[in-house]
């Protein structure tokens, strides 16, 4: 079996080396054929960069690359054009250093192609002039390849005005595409986040987002399809429907799609399921977002949305959703199309995602990481072993970690959604893989439901009330799964917004 390409994003790397290549190429002759400015905003770790590079080598007329491949007798390799390539790497961190690695990009590309700029005092006067040169020394039109073009905006969130200055930098940068376009052949930009035209490219009003096509849905990553197939004899023995519980999902308007780099590393492993693309960074700044809002973590599982809202990104007034949604944290559950309107449902798009995110929150709410341990394996077994005595002192040992100072007094006192969302993010942080938030039935919601072997334990909670236990009584909660759980346990608690803890909590078996 041919080699995985893990961590490879160079394509003439993987083929000549053997490695194993998923097609991309008749995406990539339907990309370039159909237009001349496009852009693709994909989370990170989806195989961007491995695109970028397969274009360049496509426009560049390396054909024996391509041998096998669907686009080798589509294309006519003898028209070659060159290519400027850019990629946003190494210390982004300042405005200075942001402009210096722009100048070592247009010095890289400047040897490469064996052209030499004269006008190097300003860097977007060097990036015109070099595709100017270009045209003229080849006498062809230019492809331009951009990777990671919001990576200098993204790096930093966490400085607001370093990620404004380093925004308008790129946009002096980008617009130069619009004054240059006599001799462009073709413009191919990518990136996590989705920035409107108007802040970073501005007049440049013939670029084509293709991220939400239908039939670039698949442009990046593997399909359910590539792994019943050409990922079949790596899997020898694995459950493949846990495997498409932990790791499918992603939803880009066709086919459902899993991360490369989850599949990859997850074979490479020997068949463990973890946290393989998670643990590969979470932007810090999304716990300040947490943190600025009464979010409901609940709420991500099932969140309605215009598409506004998760295709235009503002670092002036981020949005939790859509920065989830862009970054991977959410995808696509359905489309809506209301009246003249589109819009959005939207969850996670797999265990993993689900039960990580969920995890990295804990951490901001416990100041003790290894209390936070100790509570978490103290929940399971508890109702592992159906102890619902014993789930009062863990719920209250669990309440006393929290590190409330995080928080403003407004976001605790009396918003009974911090407590749920608590108690969300410890089961499903936990690992249980069924936890239902607002449960409904035909008169009500529960607030939460949780499933675990033939057991479901169902939660009301109150915030300076009493009656929590009576509600679920009275609203039945229970009884649509009498048919399927031979042990229903209602549970019902009830918080003190002055202490921050439990104070009441009462519990039934019911048949």
């Amino acid at each position: 079996m041919k080699r995985l390409p893990i961590g490879i994003s160079t394509f003439s790397k993987i083929i000549e080396q053997d490695y194993l290549y998923i097609d991309k190429t008749h995406l990539a002759r339907e990309l370039i054929e159909n237009h001349q400015y496009a852009f693709l905003s994909r989370p990170r770790r989806f195989g961007k960069s491995l695109f970028i590079d397969t274009l360049q080598e496509i426009f560049e007329g390396n054909r024996e690359l391509f041998r096998g491949l669907d686009i080798e007798d589509k294309w006519d390799f003898e028209d070659k054009y060159p290519v400027i390539k850019i990629d946003f790497m190494g210390d982004l961190r300042s405005p200075d250093s942001l402009k210096q690695n722009i100048f070592k990009l247009m010095r890289q590309n400047q040897e490469r192609l064996k052209i030499d700029c004269i006008d190097s005092d300003h860097f977007a006067s060097c990036f015109e002039e070099l595709i100017r040169q270009t045209y003229k020394k080849y006498q062809k039109s230019v492809v331009v390849l951009i990777d990671e073009y919001d990576k200098p905006i993204l790096d930093n969130l966490d400085q607001m005005e370093v990620a404004i200055e380093n925004r308008e930098i790129l946009k002096s940068l980008y617009t130069i595409l619009k004054g240059s376009d006599r001799y462009i052949k073709f413009a191919f930009l990518t990136g996590v986040s989705k920035f409107s035209k108007a802040s970073i490219f501005s007049g440049l009003n013939n670029l084509r987002d293709i991220s939400m096509m239908p039939k670039f849905g698949n442009i990046c990553g593997y399909t359910q399809s590539d792994i019943e197939s050409t990922f079949l004899p790596y899997l020898e023995g694995v459950d493949l429907e846990r495997l498409k519980v932990w790791y499918n999902g992603y939803n880009f308007l066709d086919a459902k799609i899993y991360n490369p780099f989850d599949i990859l590393l997850f074979i490479d492993s020997g068949f463990v399921f973890d946290n393989y693309w998670f643990n590969t960074g979470t932007p810090s700044f999304l716990i300040k977002l947490f943190k600025e809002h009464n979010y409901k973590l609940a709420k991500f599982e099932n969140i309605r949305v215009g598409k506004e809202l998760v295709e235009s990104f503002d670092i002036e007034k981020l949005s939790l959703e859509t920065v989830m949604f862009q970054a991977g944290y959410l995808t696509i559950k359905e489309l809506i199309h209301k009246r003249n309107r589109i819009e959005y449902i939207l969850t996670y798009p797999n265990f993993e995602t689900k039960m990580s995110f969920n995890n990295y929150l804990l951490n901001y709410f416990v100041d003790n990481h290894q209390k936070k341990i100790t509570v978490q394996n103290a929940l399971i077994d508890t109702l592992e072993e159906a102890n619902v005595d014993d789930l009062e002192q863990s719920l209250q040992s669990l309440f006393a970690s929290i590190a409330y100072n995080n928080f403003t007094n407004n976001y605790i006192e009396n918003y009974e959604g911090f407590y749920a969302s608590v108690l969300y993010a410890y089961f499903v942080g936990s690992g249980f893989d069924r936890v239902v938030a607002e449960d409904a039935n035909s008169i009500g919601r529960a607030d939460l439901s949780v499933f675990i072997d033939d057991k479901v334990y169902i939660f009301e909670f109150k915030v300076d009330q009493k009656g929590a236990l009576a509600q679920i009584k009275d609203k039945n909660y229970h009884l649509k799964y009498q048919a399927n759980y031979s042990e229903i346990y209602i549970i019902g608690i009830e918080f003190d917004s002055k202490i921050r803890n439990v104070v009441g909590y009462e519990w039934e078996r019911v048949q």
